[in-house]
C-alpha cells in the first residue's frame, strides 16, 4: 500500500492510503497483466529470484499464465488475476501444479522450444539455456528437473478466503504465495507497485550501484570493441531501453559471454544517448586500461570467481545481470579485477 505524508507539524506527518487501480480499471485484461509480468517479472520485480522463464499460457489450454525455473530445476508457476482474488485461484493453480509436477524433462523441452518460437527467439536448448543462465559448472541432469513446484498467485488484492486457504496449504507443507501487485495515478502519470517475496531486497536506484552489464557477444562480435573504442556502454535492438536503468557514477563491469568480466568502468554524467536506430548508450570512463583489439587473447575473470568474490548468484542470461552490486561489494570487485586485468 501507498501512504500520503500529510504534513503535521515538525512531524513527518499523518498517512493518508491512497487508492489504487488493477488492469481492469484501465479496460485491459488478464492476458495483459500476464505478459507485462513475463516481461519483467523474473528480471526486474524479482531481482533476487534468479529464475528463467519457460513457457507462457496459450489460448483456450488449461495452464498456469507462466512457468519458470529456478537454479535447481524446480518449477515455479505463476497464476495472474487482474482484480481481486478468492479461493478458487489457489485451487486453480494447484490444478496446474498436480499436472506440471508429471512433466519429463522432455516435456520441458518441448515447452521451451514452443515459447522461445511464440517470441521470435534463436533456438537453444533447454539444458544449455538453464546452465548458461545459471553459470553452472555442469548442466543439470534431466533427472534434477521439475523435482519440486512453487506456486504463486498475483492479484491487485486478497480475499480472507484465499489467504486463509493459502496459509492453510502452508501449513500442509505445500509452497503457495499470493503476492500483490497495484496501480497508482498521481500527477497523471500510472505507477506500478509490486512487492516480490519474500523480503522485495531491491535497491534504491538512486544509491550507485555495480553492474555486470552484457556486451553482446552473442549477435555481434564486434559491439565489445565498440564500446571499448569510443568509451561507451550500449545496449542495441529491442533491448537497448536498458541503459536507462544505469545512472552517473555506478561501476559498469564488461562481461563476455564464455568468459567472463573483461572490463570495468564508471558511468559518466549525462543523458542516454542514441547512436542512430538500434543503439543507445551512455558515456563511461574506464577505471582498468582496457584490453585491445589487436591483443591475441583476452584477460578475464570467470563468473564463478565473480560469484565468489560478491557472494552472489546471478542471473547470466539477461543483458544487466541481476542482482544489482551495492558500492562496498562493487569495490571489492575491482581491487580484485585490478589483479586480474592488469
Amino acid at each position: 500500500m501507498l501512504y500520503k505524508l500529510i504534513k503535521d507539524g515538525e512531524e513527518l506527518g499523518a498517512l493518508e492510503p491512497l487508492p489504487f487501480h488493477d488492469v481492469s480499471d484501465l479496460q485491459k485484461r488478464e492476458k495483459h497483466l500476464e505478459n507485462l509480468m513475463a516481461k519483467h517479472l523474473l528480471e526486474v520485480l524479482f531481482e533476487e529470484a534468479r529464475l528463467l522463464p519457460i513457457f507462457q499460457e496459450r489460448q483456450r489450454q488449461a495452464e498456469a499464465d507462466l512457468y519458470a525455473l529456478n537454479e535447481t530445476g524446480d518449477l515455479v508457476i505463476f497464476e495472474f488475476k487482474r482484480s481481486a482474488v478468492g479461493e478458487d485461484a489457489a485451487l486453480q493453480v494447484m490444478r496446474y501444479a498436480q499436472d506440471a509436477g508429471r512433466w519429463t524433462f522432455t516435456k520441458l523441452e518441448r515447452l521451451y522450444e514452443s515459447y522461445l518460437n511464440s517470441q521470435g527467439r534463436p533456438p537453444i536448448s533447454l539444458s544449455n539455456a538453464h546452465t548458461e543462465a545459471f553459470q553452472l559448472d555442469h548442466p543439470l541432469s534431466p533427472s534434477d528437473f521439475n523435482r519440486k513446484q512453487f506456486l504463486y498467485v498475483i492479484g491487485s488484492a486478497a480475499n480472507d478466503e484465499l489467504i486463509e486457504a493459502v496459509d492453510y496449504w502452508k501449513k500442509q507443507g505445500l509452497s503457495i504465495e499470493f503476492a500483490p501487485y497495484r496501480i497508482y495515478t498521481i500527477a497523471g502519470q500510472k505507477y506500478f507497485e509490486f512487492f516480490s517475496l519474500p523480503y522485495d531486497r531491491h535497491q534504491n536506484p538512486l544509491d550507485r550501484k555495480g553492474v555486470l552489464f552484457d556486451t553482446n557477444k552473442s549477435y555481434d562480435e564486434d559491439a565489445i570493441w565498440e564500446m571499448i573504442e569510443k568509451s561507451r556502454v550500449s545496449a542495441y535492438g529491442s533491448i537497448k531501453g536498458e541503459v536507462k536503468y544505469l545512472n552517473p557514477k555506478d561501476m559498469i563491469f564488461f562481461c563476455h559471454r564464455g568468459m567472463g568480466i573483461v572490463a570495468v568502468a564508471e558511468v559518466l554524467n549525462g543523458i542516454v544517448k542514441l547512436d542512430g536506430e538500434e543503439q543507445a548508450y551512455r558515456d563511461v570512463k574506464f577505471l582498468i586500461p582496457p584490453p585491445l583489439r589487436s591483443m591475441a587473447s583476452l584477460k578475464a575473470m570467470s563468473a564463478a570467481e565473480v560469484s565468489r568474490i560478491t557472494g552472489k548468484s546471478f542471473f547470466w542470461a539477461k543483458t544487466l545481470k541481476v542482482p544489482y552490486l551495492t558500492w562496498e561489494e562493487s569495490h571489492k570487485l575491482l581491487l580484485a579485477l585490478q589483479v586480474v586485468l592488469l
